[in-house]
């Protein structure tokens, strides 16, 4: 049976965004897709943060889930953090189509992202190469453009 989850997300910079999460059974891969509009053309950053509390706006999300303790990564690399989605791409009418399958992120089981805000960054995320700290924990993606809670979908 899939177990299905959806994100809204909200911010400054973004018009409308919907994520949608499913997965075909635990330890299966997680499909993503969705929309994301009113964004500046080219790359960004594109996370699951570790808490679900946007109180104070996407800041209080915390930082990206990582579970495991290891160093920030993109999707396909072996060292990364869970939430590691690497960037999704807006193009010229400020439209990013999502369309991720990801072997880390899990719907169910301790390591559930059901629960946890995802993130759409202002910049590229450079996927842990930038050869500083600060690539090693965020990918150097910038600020925080939207986000919202994934919540269990029906």
């Amino acid at each position: 049976m899939a177990t299905k989850a959806v994100c809204v997300l909200k911010g400054t910079g973004v018009e409308t965004g919907t994520v949608y999460f499913e997965q075909q059974g635990e330890g299966a891969p997680v499909k993503i897709t969705g929309e994301i509009t009113g964004l500046t053309p080219g790359l960004h950053g594109f996370h699951v943060h570790a808490f679900g509390d946007n109180t104070n706006g996407c800041i209080s999300a915390g930082p990206h889930f990582n579970p495991k303790n290891k160093n920030h990564g993109g999707p396909n690399d072996e060292v990364r953090h869970f939430g590691d989605l690497g960037n999704v791409s807006a193009g010229a009418n400020g439209v990013a189509k999502v369309n991720i399958e990801d072997k880390l992120v899990s719907l169910t089981g301790p390591n559930s992202v059901i629960g946890r805000t995802m993130v759409i960054h202002a910049k590229e995320d450079d996927l842990g190469k930038g050869g500083d700290e600060e690539s090693l924990k965020t990918g150097n993606a910038g600020g925080r453009l939207a986000c919202g809670v994934i919540g269990i979908a029906q």
